[in-house]
């Protein structure tokens, strides 16, 4: 259970090809995971690093995460697969609508941590980069994704050039509740996320912004209303065009 405790994300990677037969495999073990009704509605898009990959680095604003890894994997949400499957079987399928678009990114993202956890066990580090709904669209287009298919995370995979950095996590009383979803005081609140605001990594990045509080960062820089709202007008619009909504 250690793997669990101590594992961390690894930004930083050696310049190492990690072995095809060995992706192939992790591949293999991840896709073992559970999955709607045993359809499999995923795709997973490898992408080895070289000049090929630059247009999709930059639509992960070229972080090192991107840039240095061995292999990007964009997983994506896939129904286009599955639904041609029922055409040639003389089946009709019905899967443009978003019950279905949410059934395939939940087989995504679960084959996705499948993947990450099978990879760290084999030696390798990973990183999830979530700039992948950001620019959904431009990455749908690189990858040449169908419709009913939507890219839904993006795992930076290779040999790992030194330890990640440790990062903290609430106590799983905050995130575990028996029978019912419980009523919580603002003291309750505050007691939960104590540890989160007082890690000496928080403090310090609430100090480089300029704010008073953690939560702040969050809402004030990192995550805003209008950052999401904005994100949220175009990753509509591209599910619009990917046929999973009207």
């Amino acid at each position: 259970m250690s793997y669990f405790t101590d594992r961390r994300s690894v930004r930083r990677f050696q310049d190492k090809p990690i072995e095809a037969q060995l992706l192939r495999s992790i591949v293999a073990q991840a896709v073992k995971a559970p999955t709607t009704g045993n359809m499999q509605l995923y795709s997973i898009i490898a992408s080895r690093k070289g000049k090929n990959r630059k247009p999709l680095e930059a639509l992960h604003f070229n972080q090192p995460a991107a840039t240095g890894a061995d292999v990007l994997l964009t997983v994506c949400a896939d129904f286009d697969r599955f639904s041609r499957w029922c055409e040639v079987s003389n089946a009709a399928p019905g899967y443009d609508n978003f019950l279905s678009l949410t059934s395939a990114m939940a087989d995504a993202l679960i084959v996705a941590q499948q993947i990450v956890t099978v990879a760290e066990m084999n030696g390798l580090g990973t990183c999830y980069l979530g700039t992948v709904t950001y620019n959904a669209a431009e990455i749908a287009e690189a990858l040449r994704l169908p419709r009913l298919t939507m890219p839904v995370a993006c795992i930076a995979l290779g040999y790992p050039d030194g330890e990640g950095e440790e990062t903290e996590r609430l106590d799983v009383d905050a995130v575990l509740y028996e029978e019912r979803y419980p009523e919580m005081s603002d003291d309750d609140i505050r007691r939960l996320y104590r540890p989160k605001d007082d890690y000496p990594a928080n403090r310090k990045f609430v100090e480089e912004n300029g704010k008073q509080t953690l939560a702040q960062v969050f809402t004030d820089v990192r995550y805003t209303r209008e950052m999401n709202e904005q994100m949220s007008r175009r990753l509509m619009d591209f599910l619009r065009v990917q046929g999973f909504i009207d």
